[in-house]
């Protein structure tokens, strides 16, 4: 299914969308995506800057660690699109370096993360500069983070979202190509922090995106199937107004 242009909806309606979304992808990784033993959680985030943030999770209350890969599971290969680019850390021990920070919920450690970003984490330079704070102490925990993009940037984040969080780690710059300025983007932490970047336009389908569970082992977190299932259960005039980009009058 073709993405859509969200650029122009009400907050309000993406905001409903944004929410099937997020369920439909935790959906997905619970049915047998992810390993015996590790799970997905939605959690709610109550600040106003705050994403809702998928949290993949393991069972138990020790440290994080290496993840038990079950016999036969492979690192999933990621999307093989030109619009794919790799950005790899070059400060050696860049996660080892920095102060470990355990992130905790009551079900267990976690491990990985997915975002989904909202137009208010780009409405203004404090909000911007919290989402990318709070992408850095996870990924300094060593946290793998996925975040999916779909918006537009913004004058705050002209080249995308990994530019603006990217920068503040290292001197490379990422420019997505003309027509394609959606950014998804897996960070693997570890000791060399690796970005896999792929850029998506308006019109385009979305690929699946690998989420990383430990430094050597990856799953292809669906992003296409997930998208369609929600988009389809939105009320006939939502969609029509979204895909011509008009907003019904009453007769």
């Amino acid at each position: 299914m073709p993405l859509h242009d969200w650029s122009w909806v009400d907050p309000g309606l993406f905001h409903d969308f944004h929410q099937s979304w997020s369920i439909r992808i935790k959906d997905a990784l619970n049915a047998g995506l992810l390993p015996k033993g590790i799970f997905s959680l939605v959690e709610q985030c109550t600040p106003k800057y705050e994403p809702d943030v998928l949290a993949v999770e393991r069972r138990g209350s020790q440290s994080l660690g290496a993840v038990h890969v079950p016999t036969g599971s492979a690192t999933i290969a990621p999307p093989a699109l030109a619009t794919r680019f790799v950005h790899r850390g070059e400060k050696e021990a860049y996660a080892a370096k920095a102060n470990r920070i355990v992130v905790r919920h009551r079900h267990g450690d976690v491990i990985a993360i997915i975002e989904i970003v909202s137009p208010g984490n780009k409405d203004g330079r404090p909000a911007l500069r919290d989402f990318v704070k709070k992408t850095l102490k996870f990924l300094r925990a060593g946290v793998h983070v996925l975040i999916i993009d779909i918006l537009p940037p913004t004058r705050r984040d002209p080249h995308g979202i990994h530019q603006a969080i990217w920068r503040q780690l290292e001197d490379d710059t990422y420019t997505p190509p003309p027509g394609k300025d959606r950014i998804l983007v897996s960070y693997k932490a570890g000791d060399e922090l690796t970005a896999d970047v792929v850029s998506v336009g308006v019109g385009d389908d979305l690929p699946d995106m690998p989420l990383y569970l430990d430094e050597d082992w990856s799953i292809a977190t669906p992003l296409e199937s997930t998208y369609r299932t929600p988009w389809d259960a939105s009320p006939e005039d939502f969609r029509e107004a979204i895909e011509t980009e008009v907003v019904g009058e009453d007769e």
